[in-house]
């Protein structure tokens, strides 16, 4: 699998919004969910990039990540000049392709031929969920229930069936809060 570009980027916005916040800086709402969903949208593009669906993302991880560098840079104007020169400096050395952070080489967690306009919703559980209990929501509400680990599951499908499907998935969470008590 090959590294994007953008993934640097990347890499170093959510290095800048840590950093922000350890600073006390207030961060607008939305922007943690944009920055997910760049990351959810570069390791789409990962699976195959060269693929003409994937390459439609391209646009859209643009669009965030510059939405987002434009946001924390701002922010980060607040602390100081040279605070915000030295991050600048680090998104000049991204976009040329020098690699500054290792990306560990995961596979992505995507269906292959998923159609661009698929939700997804990703759920930890603190005890492993038994595939069988799953099965019968994922049929109902006409969602792809896929297991990342045993307490670990995506979800993809339309929106409107996620949601439906997640508020029946709400019940495991109390099941297993009782279970603790």
């Amino acid at each position: 699998m090959t590294d994007l570009p953008a993934e640097q980027t990347w890499m170093i916005l959510v290095d800048l919004l840590s950093d922000l916040k350890k600073k006390g800086v207030e961060t607008p709402r939305g922007l943690n969910r944009d920055i997910q969903l760049a990351k959810s949208s570069i390791n789409f593009c990962k699976i195959n990039p060269a693929d003409p669906e994937r390459m439609k993302a391209t646009k859209e991880i643009n669009d965030l990540l510059n939405s987002t560098q434009d946001i924390l840079l701002t922010l980060a104007d607040d602390i100081s000049q040279e605070y915000v020169e030295s991050w600048v400096e680090k998104l000049k050395k991204a976009s040329t392709g020098e690699k500054l952070y290792e990306i560990p080489d995961k596979k992505p967690k995507f269906i292959v031929g998923a159609p661009s306009g698929f939700s997804r919703a990703r759920l930890t559980f603190k005890k492993p969920i038994l595939e069988e209990r799953l099965v019968d929501i994922a049929e109902y509400h006409n969602v792809i229930i896929e297991f990342e680990e045993d307490n670990v599951i995506i979800l993809y499908g339309d929106k409107e069936n996620i949601q439906k499907s997640l508020k029946e998935l709400s019940t495991f969470f109390s099941e297993q809060i009782e279970d603790e008590e």
